[in-house]
């Protein structure tokens, strides 16, 4: 696999990005790195909330089913006799009965809410493609789940890199133990990570392409390499904000992320211990009424 490969499996998801705000900096947090926050954006004093919920609905076949896999089963509909259109809907059919058997109970939907965020994330701000599809693992009855929430891979300086993601979305509880819950599931992923591939290598949920490359790493011949980590916390924020116009809001929500990020317990972070934690990269993202937000989507599904 090279760059234009991975080029041509991102799934970027611009029309997703149009309804989110998302911007880089070096924060008060330990790693001291350009981490990011994130909101739904607004148009004037506008939060454009029923449109980022819908666009994030249409992008679940996307986190399902990889673009060939798409339309392998665009393919075996089509043969069944449906037009291009009655073929898309019946997969698509398949796709939210897939969220529907794995996420009846609001907490399930809670995690996938935040999975299928980190899912865009990681392709989006990092250019990296799923190796490992979560999903499928996810409605499997006889598979084990657990270890990373994302497995992403790029070619970055001539390394291979992996970036293992986490994500944690809370309705309730406060910011700091969602963060505390994120660093230490994050450091147990690492550990994870060659059980994990070992585990689905030459599975429905590793692509042919991708399954190479989870060898080459197994075997250890996948050289110049290095994992990177990643970690989205959409929490439920209380704080509020006064809507005068488009510029001050952005203003206030960026306040509101800043101020999260300094009141981390810093010694959360151990670098001595956990090194690989330099290479940590944080994604905030307040929601205002998170829990309706979780309802909704598990309506919609």
């Amino acid at each position: 696999m090279n760059k234009e490969d991975i080029k041509r499996r991102l799934m970027t998801d611009d029309a997703l990005f149009n309804f989110i705000y998302t911007f880089q900096q070096s924060f008060d947090v330990s790693p001291k790195n350009e981490h990011y926050g994130a909101y739904i954006d607004y148009q004037d004093i506008y939060e454009l909330r029923e449109d980022f919920l819908d666009a994030l609905i249409d992008t679940i076949v996307d986190w399902v089913y990889s673009q060939e896999k798409y339309y392998k089963l665009l393919e075996i509909e089509k043969k069944n006799g449906k037009t291009d259109s009655a073929a898309a809907s019946a997969v698509q059919r398949k796709v939210k009965a897939k969220f529907r058997g794995a996420g009846s109970e609001k907490l399930l939907s809670q995690g996938q809410f935040g999975e299928l965020l980190l899912f865009h994330f990681i392709q989006h701000c990092f250019h990296a493609v799923p190796v490992l599809r979560k999903m499928p693992i996810t409605t499997s009855s006889q598979q084990e789940r657990f270890g990373a929430d994302a497995i992403h891979y790029k070619i970055e300086n001539d390394k291979n890199i992996f970036i293992l993601g986490e994500a944690k979305a809370y309705t309730t509880g406060t910011f700091n133990a969602a963060f505390k819950k994120a660093i230490g599931s994050i450091t147990t992923t690492v550990e994870n990570l060659r059980s994990e591939l070992r585990l689905y290598v030459h599975e429905d949920f590793l692509d042919e392409e991708m399954n190479e490359v989870a060898e080459k790493f197994l075997n250890n011949t996948l050289k110049n390499y290095e994992t990177h980590l990643v970690c989205i916390i959409a929490y439920n924020e209380t704080k509020e904000i006064t809507k005068l116009n488009e510029l001050e809001i952005r203003k206030q929500i960026k306040k509101v992320i800043e101020e999260r990020y300094s009141k981390t317990d810093k010694g959360l972070v151990d670098l001595d211990k956990y090194p690989i934690l330099t290479r940590m990269t944080y994604i905030v993202f307040p929601i205002w009424k998170l829990d309706e937000m979780v309802e909704s989507f598990q309506k919609m599904l």
